[in-house]
């Protein structure tokens, strides 16, 4: 069973999204809105298109805990009702159920250093 099929997402903590924001677009050319931006690309096999997120959170956000980290990987993944279910037979920490979008479904996890990661079966 395939697993991570790519990364979904970089999400970090910063004392000012806005600053933020706007120095990666005057610096490095990143389009960035409110919510960061958004890299779109083809996957070489399927033809498919998909995202990429890139996110500043307000350094106060409370969404990366329980890790202590200043940053949460998104990883692509398929299946992720099957991943689950192999990640509990290895006793990962699963922090929550999955939840389901129209964008798709995501699940946190725990890896072995406490980094909160979250996992997403997109719909593209």
């Amino acid at each position: 069973m395939k697993k991570v099929t790519g990364i979904g997402g970089i999400f970090f903590k910063a004392k000012d999204t806005s600053a933020v924001n706007d120095w990666y677009k005057k610096n490095l050319g990143l389009d960035t809105t409110p919510y960061g931006v958004s890299f779109e690309w083809k996957n070489k096999e399927t033809g498919n298109t998909g995202t990429t997120q890139w996110t500043p959170f307000a350094d106060t956000t409370e969404y990366f805990e329980p890790s202590q980290k200043e940053f949460m990987i998104n990883y692509r993944v398929e299946n992720l009702e099957l991943l689950v279910e192999e990640l509990k037979k290895e006793k990962v920490k699963i922090l929550d159920e999955i939840q389901t979008y129209d964008y798709g479904k995501f699940v946190h996890i725990l890896d072995l250093e406490d980094n909160k990661i979250q996992l997403w079966e997109p719909i593209d």
